[in-house]
This record gives structure tokens, sequence and C-alpha cells, in this order.
């Protein structure tokens, strides 16, 4: 397979935040050209803060020695992880796959073993509902196409320091599907995000490319990931979402991204929330399934 033979891109689209959301013209293009864009400031400082410290206190309640689930996606222990595939409307912590020494303990204090968070924040927090719903988001969403905006889940990322572990390049249209496709990620810095401590890589234009994977949720409660596409991702072209905290990064469903390990001493704290359109089709056997008592919620 021949690799693209687009200009090579050395940076992201990087824009100060718009006032009230309001994209303009310049930000909705660059968008479906690189099919990710980056909104610097677009939120506050105290903002990034209070959401950290709400997680601290979930984390506090928290006790791994009753669950040792692991979310890997080189080790995809997840797919047959009934504790994983059924956080889709709850809130459940999952640890690094190289978070417990030999003996089984944990390598570092529990917050700095945490791979991600979720599913259900948004919905479920308090604090976590502050800060998910807002009109700006929703103008940012529609803006992007997005007729009938629903927050389909919401994931805190931790990429904590010494153990965080590689993100293999994906799609997420793979694992939040619909018919059409209309997958939008938003991803929030709450620390900076450097190559140092494992910040995302994009591929611009990638998202012109196939969808690679389809994820689909079985009938014994696992899940499996289906090829579609053998055309591999053109990585030689990554390009690196360095952001500051308070930055929002918008990608869409098929832009292919990755990161890579963590083995710096610092952190890298994130939070993120995948949205879609409710005029299309989100199929039965999405991996992802909400039970009748938390329905879909847009943005305001």
């Amino acid at each position: 397979m021949m690799k693209s033979t687009a200009p090579y891109q050395s940076a992201l689209p990087s824009f100060d935040a718009p006032p009230g959301g309001h994209l303009s013209p310049a930000m909705v293009s660059a968008y479906k050209e690189s099919g990710v864009i980056v909104l610097k400031n677009f939120v506050t400082p105290a903002a990034c803060r209070k959401l950290r410290q709400r997680v601290a206190e979930l984390i506090r309640e928290f006790d791994p020695d009753k669950v040792r689930s692991v979310f890997s996606t080189t080790q995809q222990t997840q797919l047959t992880d009934k504790y994983f595939i059924e956080s889709g409307d709850k809130i459940r912590f999952f640890l690094e796959a190289n978070a417990f020494d030999e003996s089984g303990k944990l390598r570092q204090s529990k917050e700095n073993s945490l791979n991600k968070m979720g599913h259900a924040m948004h919905d479920i927090d308090p604090v976590f509902d502050e800060f998910s719903h807002s009109p700006e988001l929703d103008r940012i969403a529609r803006a992007l196409g997005i007729a009938d905006p629903a927050i389909i889940q919401s994931m805190y990322l931790f990429k904590p320091p010494r153990i965080g572990a590689e993100v293999v390049c994906h799609q997420d249209s793979t694992y939040i599907y619909t018919e059409p496709e209309s997958c939008i990620g938003f991803w929030f810095a709450l620390e900076d995000a450097t190559v140092e401590n494992g910040c995302m890589y994009f591929i611009p234009g990638g998202h012109r490319g196939p969808l690679r994977q389809r994820n689909h949720r079985l009938d014994d409660g696992t899940s499996r990931t289906d090829v579609l596409s053998d055309e591999p991702f053109d990585e030689d072209r990554k390009v690196a979402a360095e952001v500051s905290a308070g930055s929002l990064v918008i990608f869409d469903g098929r832009a292919p991204h990755l990161s890579v390990e963590n083995r710096s001493a610092r952190s890298r704290h994130a939070y993120s929330l995948h949205v879609i359109d409710r005029r299309c089709h989100y199929p039965a056997d999405n991996w992802l399934q909400r039970g009748p008592q938390l329905p879909l919620r847009g943005f305001v």
C-alpha cells in the first residue's frame, strides 16, 4: 500500500478559544481539512483544578485490592472484562497494566497507578456534569455538523508518571460507531501535555481514510474487534499534540491518533467526552451501552 502523498504537516491547527464557542469559518475549515483542531485556553485554570480535586476525592473511595481491572490497548484485556464492558452508565476505575509488582502490590500510589476512569461521570457526578454541559460545547458540536448532539461517554485519563502505557494508533469510531458515523472527541488538557509525558499524536488528514476496525459486543457479554480495512496508518506523518493545560483538542471519530509511554516523573491528566448525533443509528452491538435509567443527554 502506497503512503499518502499529502504534504507533511508539522503542527496541528491551533487557535485561541473563540468567545462563546462560536467557531470561525477558518476553524471549521481547518477541522475538516486536518480532522483535528486545538482551541487554546478553552478551560480556566480554576476549572481544571476543580475537576482534578474531584477526581482525587473519588480515588480516595476506590480500593484497588477489590477491583483490579486493567485497561491496555496493547494487551486488550478489556475486551473480555465485564467490569469494563458494563461501565457505560457507571463510574469505574481501570489500572495500568504495569501497576503491580511481582508480588501483586502496587508499584506506586493508587493515584499514580490508574490508567483511566469511565464512562458516565458527565451524567452521574455533579462536578463532572457541570464541567461537561455548556452552551459553548453545544455550539461547537453543531458548527462541526452534529445536528442533535448527545454525550455518549466520558473518560478521565491519568497517563501516570513512569508507568503510563502506550496507546496504539486507532480511530474512536471503531468503538463509538453510528450509522452514518458521527463521533467527535472533545479532549481537555488538565495538565500540560508534552512529548516527555506522553502527549497525543495525530495524523493530519487521516480521517479521510477508511475506518480500519469495528468493535462489537457479543452475546456472552464480551466484545470482539473486526478488521474492516487492512490499509495501514501512515504513522510517519504523525504530529505531536503538545498543548498547555486548559486547551481543548477536538477530533473526528476517524482521526487516527496515538500516544507513547509516559516514563517521565510528571502525569498527564486529561478529560475527554465523545459526542454522537442522535439522528444517527447507534447499534445495539456497540460495546458501550447505557441502561434506561440514564438516557442520553446533550450539552444543554
